[in-house]
């Protein structure tokens, strides 16, 4: 019996240091941190919001007006590209204004591709272009009206004098544009030579700024001078030549030749008519006048009269006659 407690006490003693020994956070604390099993994370989807469906019905919208916007956009450019109430079909549906000389057959011309396209496709830059390529035209502006015509603006050269071309006389501008004579118009103005097509453009344009400067200046000594002047002559630049009556009085039909040089117009020409009738007097009928010099004045009478040439100082109002 004794044998037996003894059994169960020492059944009893074991069991209890295995109890103690194996007590699980014995064990826990006794595991290698890299075996210890970890939390598991809790992992939540996200439900879409009130906030998140306000987002995507933007989205929606943007897409929906894009659309929209976007076949707006393609049968509004056909409309405006091929629609008839857009296009150019008759020649009434240009206007014009301002021309005089320039016919409108020549307008239109510049015109034909366009026809049966749509005013928006019409190069407006190009066309104006050619327009100023035509002789009588200065400037154009052509604009669109919608919906379907053009207008055209032009403003024409203004002719200031004739040119003579060899035997042909055509009218020539500030410029030094050379322009068809209209045949319904009539112009009167001196003829100038000198000025050639064959000459560059550029100086033409600086000749004719001498003649202007001329007129400009004899009609400031003397009022309707310049209806006077019959031939200008403008091919040596220094020395402007000028033919013209009524130096003596308004009624003279008598055509002398004044060399006025290339400056100071005003000044010679209140000279010229000033002196003329002593001039005359002394020397008889005059052929030509040479002004080009500061201090002194030739006086050539008329050779076929058999007269003698002349000096005049202008300074003394005295006269050196010569002979021819």
């Amino acid at each position: 019996m004794e044998r037996l407690k003894s059994m169960q006490r020492n059944a009893a003693t074991a069991a209890a240091e295995a109890s103690e020994r194996y007590r699980p956070e014995l064990i826990a604390d006794d595991e290698p941190r890299y075996l210890r099993r970890q939390k598991p994370v809790e992992i939540r989807r996200k439900k879409l919001s009130g906030r998140g469906w306000a987002f995507y019905g933007r989205i929606l919208l943007f897409i929906a007006t894009g659309a929209v916007l976007t076949v707006g956009a393609y049968y509004g450019t056909r409309f405006l590209l091929y629609s008839p109430s857009m296009l150019l079909l008759k020649p009434e549906q240009i206007e014009l204004t301002g021309n005089h000389v320039v016919t409108r057959d020549a307008v239109l011309k510049q015109f034909l591709e366009d026809r049966n396209h749509s005013v928006l496709l019409i190069p407006l830059d190009l066309r104006r272009r050619q327009l100023e390529q035509i002789p009588w035209v200065e400037s154009a502006s052509v604009q669109r009206i919608l919906p379907n015509r053009i207008r055209i603006e032009l403003t024409e050269r203004t002719p200031i004098a004739f040119a003579r071309n060899g035997n042909e006389l055509e009218l020539i501008d500030p410029h030094g544009v050379i322009l068809d004579r209209p045949q319904d118009a009539d112009y009167q103005f001196p003829v100038v030579t000198g000025v050639p097509d064959n000459l560059p453009r550029d100086q033409r344009e600086k000749r004719m700024q001498l003649y202007q400067e001329f007129m400009k200046d004899i009609e400031l000594v003397r009022g309707g001078a310049s209806q006077s002047i019959s031939e200008v002559e403008l091919s040596i630049p220094k020395d402007l030549r000028v033919v013209m009556t009524g130096l003596a009085n308004a009624t003279d039909t008598q055509a002398v030749t004044i060399h006025f040089g290339s400056s100071d117009f005003s000044s010679k020409f209140k000279m010229l008519v000033d002196n003329f009738s002593q001039w005359q007097a002394h020397t008889g009928r005059v052929q030509s006048i040479d002004l080009q010099y500061t201090r002194q004045v030739v006086v050539n009478p008329d050779s076929s009269a058999g007269t003698a040439a002349a000096r005049t100082n202008p300074s003394s109002g005295t006269t050196a006659a010569r002979t021819k």
